[in-house]
């Protein structure tokens, strides 16, 4: 039996990108190889947010760097094996690294709505029964409570993002070392909400544009 309690949990939005890097292929494979100029400065255990406009289950991930060698970039963990998912030749797009994190401290509350399932009723003339087949899943949003701190400069990360309808990968680091990454566009609301005895406190939200990537160690 396994479980995780969130005591300890630092949370983390990325406040400076690098350069889009354009990728010249990505290979079909349990993790994906993609090719990119030999000068790219990318490093092993980099943060990269894979644009593939072509796989739009890879599109807009984010992935870790696993190895970088003759141009050949590892993305670790992520699968895309399966051709009728991922159709060879079409996963070619970009990577944009991620240089700096900036921490949302003193964070009260981290919750997500949405991803649920979605059906489409089906019956026939001849039965008695009607059947339901999965279809697509509701969009997700990730909400972030966390105390007023307008000196706090994620603060001005966040406001900088939602100005400009960014988007912007989330870092979650849990105690003992595995890390949960999001990707998507930045709401922020500077306004404290006020509540008599209670601490002043702000809200942010992620709205998913992709899948989160869960790494373990």
């Amino acid at each position: 039996m396994g479980f995780k309690l969130p005591d300890g949990a630092k949370l983390f939005v990325a406040a400076t990108l690098d350069v889009v890097v354009a990728t010249t292929a990505v290979s079909n494979a349990a993790e994906a190889v993609a090719q990119v100029g030999g000068s790219a400065d990318i490093d092993v255990g980099d943060i990269v947010i894979v644009s593939s406009p072509g796989w739009l289950k890879l599109n807009q991930r984010v992935a870790r760097v696993k190895a970088f060698a003759a141009g050949a970039v590892t993305l670790e963990g992520i699968n895309t094996s399966d051709i009728e998912q991922f159709p060879a030749g079409d996963g070619v797009g970009s990577l944009q690294k991620v240089l700096t994190w900036q921490r949302i401290p003193q964070v009260s509350s981290f919750d997500s709505s949405g991803g649920d399932q979605n059906f489409v009723t089906v019956e026939f003339l001849d039965d008695d029964q009607q059947h339901q087949v999965p279809t697509t899943k509701s969009p997700q949003t990730i909400s972030i409570t966390a105390a007023d701190d307008p000196t706090s400069l994620h603060s001005a990360v966040l406001e900088a993002a939602d100005a400009i309808g960014a988007i912007r990968p989330l870092r979650l680091a849990l105690k003992g070392g595995s890390e949960i990454y999001y990707n998507g566009y930045v709401s922020y609301n500077p306004t404290p909400v006020l509540s008599k005895g209670n601490v002043m406190t702000t809200k942010a939200s992620l709205a998913l544009v992709s899948r989160p990537t869960r790494y373990e160690s």
